[in-house]
């Protein structure tokens, strides 16, 4: 069974307790890496300017405490951690997210489907990685 690294428990440990239970459910079926929970001013301003963020700080949901955004990423067998180009896998993945959240009775927006309509055609920023709390 797949179980979260030392580094994806301490990043998942900054977020909103209902995103520790979805995440902690998710890894006992797909293995997984937690690539970043809260994000502090330079971290949250840094990912603005690289454009892998829409928000500075501190409006994104990355950036509360607990953090109530999550990037997530599918862990491979072949030891590669994220495969950023493989855009099939990370949809796949953030599917089976969101279905094992909406089972938990967690409100989760994907970054891959915004206004969660299943319309993937229709979104102008894709966040693969990303999870949040509808809150």
């Amino acid at each position: 069974m797949p179980k979260f690294g030392k580094s994806s428990k301490a990043r998942l440990a900054t977020c909103h307790p209902d995103l520790q239970r979805l995440f902690n459910e998710v890894i006992k079926h797909v293995d997984c890496s937690i690539l970043c929970g809260q994000r502090d001013k330079e971290s949250q301003d840094a990912a603005f300017d690289k454009g892998t963020s829409k928000l500075r700080y501190p409006y994104s949901k990355h950036n509360g405490a607990p953090s109530l955004a999550v990037d997530v990423g599918p862990y491979y067998s072949d030891g590669t951690k994220v495969r950023w180009n493989d855009s099939k896998g990370f949809l796949h993945f953030s599917g089976f997210v969101r279905g094992v959240a909406s089972q938990m009775g967690i409100d989760i927006r994907v970054g891959a489907d915004w206004d969660s309509d299943f319309d993937l055609l229709d979104q102008t920023f894709n966040d693969l990685p990303h999870f949040e709390l509808i809150k």
